[in-house]
């Protein structure tokens, strides 16, 4: 989950709602320059954190009972092995996009390693099946990881103040996205996607207290927090 504080308490965005966010991002991407997989890819990227559960998994919190932002989180190697046997229930190519991203996103963790000698072996095995290359699940996964990106950004409240711009990351194309806000539009540089502009949202759960005895008492919190939907536009420059 991605947490912050502020002055009313903890705001909880889930793993989940962030995946969301992130697919409705990667949803509006240019025709022209989607990967051959789109669908794949579009369920892959909304996808990519499902396995991850607030409201199943543990732990929640850390020794002094707050709750666990997703930085400080471990790899968990069960959670992994589900999320990939998820992906593979749906094809290959969805499953070559996890792998990546959970190479990606644990590739220096030493705990993580024999895990993911064993997705790299399958790798060749899964393109093969998949009919696909290496080439396309590459231009896949980098728009999987741009989407992802830029939703972390927004969900950990990084917008900078007074139209500063900030790094998102690279697209499929390599080329190097920013984006900065302008009144109430976040204005992404260059222009990626297939409509000058469009809304996009997520919800908030807000928790008052700030401290819990056990991972059950901040789960039963989580689920009955007040929950807002934050709402953004992303618009091209004008």
């Amino acid at each position: 989950m991605i947490v912050c504080y502020d002055s009313k308490g903890w705001q909880v965005i889930t793993q989940r709602a962030h995946g969301l966010l992130a697919g409705q991002i990667c949803a509006r991407w240019k025709l022209a320059n989607q990967p051959a997989r789109w669908v794949d890819t579009l369920i892959a990227t909304t996808e990519h954190d499902d396995v991850f559960n607030e409201f199943e998994q543990n732990p929640l919190i850390d020794a002094n009972g707050a709750p666990i932002n997703f930085k400080m989180a471990s790899f968990d190697e069960e959670a992994s092995a589900r999320l990939i046997d998820m992906s593979l229930t749906k094809s290959r190519f969805i499953a070559l996009l996890i792998s990546r991203h959970i190479a990606f996103t644990h590739g220096h963790d030493v705990h993580a390693k024999d895990f993911l000698s064993e997705l790299k072996k399958n790798e060749a095995k899964w393109i093969k099946e998949a009919g696909t290359t290496k080439a396309e699940i590459n231009q896949a996964y980098e728009l999987l990881e741009f989407c992802d990106a830029f939703s972390l950004l927004i969900c950990q409240a990084q917008i900078p103040p007074e139209n500063r711009k900030i790094e998102i990351s690279n697209g499929p194309d390599g080329t190097v996205y920013t984006f900065y806000q302008l009144k109430e539009a976040l204005i992404v540089e260059p222009w990626p996607f297939d409509v000058d502009q469009f809304q996009i949202n997520y919800e908030i759960r807000n928790i008052a207290e700030l401290k819990f005895r056990n991972d059950e008492a901040f789960r039963k919190a989580l689920k009955t927090a007040k929950v807002d939907t934050r709402n953004l536009m992303l618009s091209k420059a004008k």
